[in-house]
């Protein structure tokens, strides 16, 4: 029997790299002896993006085409694929080709050698980052692995390979925040690197400007850990330590002589400051644990799919 290959690619206002990106993975699928599909998902573009994708699925019935009412974002946009997929093995990879689907057929191989579920690419290089982007990326990984109570792979996106196994666990999964290369790595089973130079963008702008980098860097630390919680207890309860060790300093400074407590305003204003800071942190950190707890309470659809295309006798039908 003929083993299946899913192509997952989600897409934001990809116009000027969708045509290129259909044909390198197209090309690498015609090498392969594998029953395959690609998956692209419209995550709400508003330029011709969708259009070129109805085009190419018009001519080729192994593209499939789901496509969002409005855009929900990245990582509801590969969760959508990966719902989709039926195949024995999946391979998650933007439309901008800054990861080379040329690299598949050896993800693969890396599979089959290794036993594995799962090929996860790391990065040995980035092509065409600015350094600002490269060290806060290396930083942040590496600050997220010291966070999270499972191990997460350093210098990695969501360009990798999964087998079935893998899809069908987290297609049990239904928080609404996903982190995904994070919850690929909570679900365990065997999994190995694949090291890889990544190119430069082949065309367009970047989708993850600072303050998207900055949401999911917040989702990954929020949902991965209660570390953050710790710590603003162990900052608070530091703060009280110290706050009870001056007032012991005043007290006996006023009885001895040895300080001036009802001249030092300077250092009560550091303190009063010093720990209204703490308590804004502490807060700060409580309520976004409370902010995604009430989006999990409110239960709504991580995404809403406005079209089907090539799925069959019942496109609209969702999963």
């Amino acid at each position: 029997m003929n083993m299946s290959l899913s192509i997952i690619v989600p897409c934001f206002n990809e116009e000027a790299v969708i045509d290129e990106s259909y044909k390198r993975i197209s090309r690498v699928l015609s090498e392969m002896k594998y029953l395959s599909e690609i998956i692209f998902i419209n995550d709400g573009s508003y330029d011709k993006t969708e259009q070129i994708l109805s085009s190419i699925a018009k001519t080729d019935s192994r593209v499939k085409v789901i496509s969002f009412s409005r855009n929900f974002g990245h990582q509801q946009a590969v969760t959508a694929g990966l719902n989709h997929c039926f195949s024995d093995m999946a391979v998650i990879i933007d439309a901008d080709l800054q990861d080379p689907p040329e690299l598949i057929p050896d993800m693969i191989r890396t599979m089959n050698d290794t036993g594995a579920q799962v090929v996860y690419c790391v990065r040995k290089q980035r092509k065409g980052e600015g350094f600002f982007k490269k060290i806060t990326a290396k930083w942040f990984y590496r600050m997220l692995n010291s966070l999270s109570e499972i191990k997460l792979p350093v210098d990695t996106g969501d360009f990798r390979l999964l087998d079935k196994s893998i899809i069908r666990e987290f297609n049990k999964l239904h928080e609404k925040g996903k982190y995904i290369r994070g919850l690929i790595s909570w679900i365990g089973f065997k999994q190995v690197p694949y090291y890889y130079e990544r190119d430069p963008r082949f065309a367009g702008e970047t989708k993850y400007p600072l303050s998207k980098m900055l949401k999911l860097a917040t989702t990954s630390m929020l949902y991965f850990s209660t570390k953050p919680l710790r710590i603003a207890t162990t900052i608070g309860f530091l703060s009280v330590i110290l706050a009870f060790g001056l007032t012991i300093w005043f007290v006996l400074g006023k009885i001895l002589g040895f300080t001036h407590a009802d001249t030092g305003w300077t250092s009560l204003f550091v303190l009063i400051t010093f720990l209204g800071g703490v308590q804004l942190i502490t807060i700060g950190i409580i309520g976004e644990y409370v902010g995604n707890l009430f989006k999990e309470i409110k239960n709504r659809p991580e995404y809403i799919i406005q079209k089907k295309e090539n799925f069959g006798d019942d496109p609209e039908k969702e999963i």
